[in-house]
């Protein structure tokens, strides 16, 4: 009967090496897991000042620019208001004569900054405007003829002076 070879029970068992790679491991594991639930900041405080998440800009709301608030006029209707500076961004539900344009702007970890400007209307037309912009020098109804933004006013005003001329 041919014998089998016997084998030991410490030669199936790894070499130490290998233990101790695999405590090695498991210990680095351990201790990023730490470190990454608490705040890398406390932790190595170097680091921080030199890695920053990127931070974005936010806008939001309508924006608003002093060329657009001059170019606005006591008299002008709704259609002419909004193709000037746009759909207001809050419109009173129990107040239609009265528009609101906000816009505010925070650069990346910023401060927050906010212009306003709040529409009046009387009968459909532009009577004042208050808030953060001012009508610039030379802009009053009196020195600025009204401008026409409806497609079906811009025909008639050029058939006029042909009829005229005839």
């Amino acid at each position: 009967m041919p014998s089998t070879p016997s084998v030991e029970p410490s030669s199936l068992v790894r070499p130490n090496g290998w233990r101790r790679a695999l405590a090695a491991v498991g210990l680095l594991g351990v201790a990023a897991s730490q470190l990454a639930c608490s705040s890398l900041g406390d932790k190595l405080p170097g680091v921080t000042s030199i890695v920053t998440p990127y931070k974005i800009d936010i806008q939001q709301g309508n924006i608003i620019t002093q060329e657009m608030v001059d170019q606005l006029r006591p008299g002008m209707t709704k259609r002419q208001v909004t193709f000037v500076m746009g759909t207001p961004l809050v419109r009173d539900p129990f107040n239609q004569d009265r528009w609101d344009y906000v816009y505010s702007y925070q650069p990346g970890g910023g401060v927050r900054g906010q212009e306003r400007i709040t529409m009046y209307f009387e009968n459909d037309l532009l009577v004042n405007f208050t808030g953060d912009f001012r009508p610039g020098e030379g802009t009053t109804a009196d020195s600025a003829p009204a401008t026409t933004t409806d497609a079906e006013d811009a025909p008639a005003a050029s058939a006029a002076p042909a009829a005229s001329n005839s």
